[in-house]
């Protein structure tokens, strides 16, 4: 009896032992797995590398048949050929809604901005009228920017038009734009034809005010839009003299509304000359020319072009 119990209890054993076996083996298989890996050379790595990137036996790439890598590869150019063709579609649909004369959405209209010539390494003219290669630069720069408006081009190219009131065109879109005359003649002292120096020899400068050109814009409701100009900051004296051409310093009409660079091939912007006459000598003089009229803003702090301009004048001896 005793010994069919020592054998009960015997077998009774063996299974708890067994089972405590399998639960240590995983751990073991890991441990010789990593011997196992710890003891291949090199070689034997980069050759089971080599039979990765292909398999003789198996004729195999990575671990994909020819015919696989088919699939996949015809997988992926149908589905990124279908989204090209879709991205390609709606461009296609946006851009018909899109008008190359004409922006459905215009984020910047009226009023618009002014600019300055000549304009050389920003808004400081600064010269001296004994040397004149301090004030050269700056006719150079304005017998080069007035070469479009010379009388003869203007003749040639665009129409006299009826002062006073805008010059609108109809018809399509796409129909080329007739453009007004503004010859340099009309800037009389400031023309560069009497005085090819501008006034700049003589210490009395020409500066050259333009508006931004906006599509579609009639600038005054009606009114032509005048330019003044007076001592930014300090002495009014500083400041004695300013004569303007054309007429009062006045955009006319006439050169409104603008239609684009694509149908309004010959246009030019019509300008308005300041001629600072008496300027204080030998002193920096911040001067502000700003647009006056309906509907033009001219004091946003913020924005020192949206209806005006500041600029330095410095005239050396």
């Amino acid at each position: 009896m005793e010994m069919n119990a020592a054998s009960e209890g015997g077998t009774r054993r063996g299974p708890e032992n067994k089972h405590e076996e399998k639960e240590q083996d995983p751990d073991r298989g890991e441990a010789e797995t990593k011997a196992e890996m710890g003891n291949k050379t090199w070689a034997e790595l980069a050759g089971e590398m080599k039979t990765f990137l292909w398999n003789p036996e198996e004729r195999t790439c990575m671990g994909r048949t020819a015919k696989s890598w088919g699939l996949i590869l015809l997988f992926y150019f149908i589905f990124y050929t279908c989204l090209a063709g879709m991205f390609a579609f709606c461009m296609y649909v946006m851009l018909l809604t899109l008008s190359p004369y004409t922006p459905t959405y215009r984020d910047r209209v009226s009023p618009p901005g002014v600019m300055i010539r000549p304009y050389l390494n920003g808004f400081t003219i600064a010269f001296n009228i004994s040397k004149p290669s301090t004030w050269q630069p700056y006719v150079d720069s304005m017998h080069q920017f007035l070469a479009a408006y010379d009388d003869k081009v203007q003749e040639e190219k665009n129409i006299e038009c009826i002062s006073g009131q805008y010059f609108i065109q109809g018809g399509n879109d796409s129909e080329e734009k007739k453009a007004c005359q503004f010859k340099r003649s009309l800037l009389q002292n400031c023309s560069g034809i009497e005085d090819p120096t501008f006034g700049f020899s003589k210490g009395q400068p020409c500066i050259l005010l333009k508006m931004n050109r906006i599509i579609g814009y009639r600038p005054g409701a009606g009114v032509p839009v005048n330019v003044d100009c007076k001592v930014q900051k300090g002495n009014e004296s500083d400041l004695r003299s300013v004569d303007f051409y054309p007429g009062n310093g006045t955009f006319d009409l006439m050169y409104y509304p603008y239609y684009g660079k694509l149908t309004h091939v010959n246009y030019t912007s019509p300008l308005v000359a300041m001629h600072f006459t008496d300027v204080k000598r030998n002193s920096l003089v911040p001067i502000q020319c700003k647009l006056n009229g309906k509907g033009i803003i001219n004091d946003v702090n913020s924005d020192r072009f949206l209806g005006r301009i500041i600029f330095t004048l410095s005239i050396g001896k």
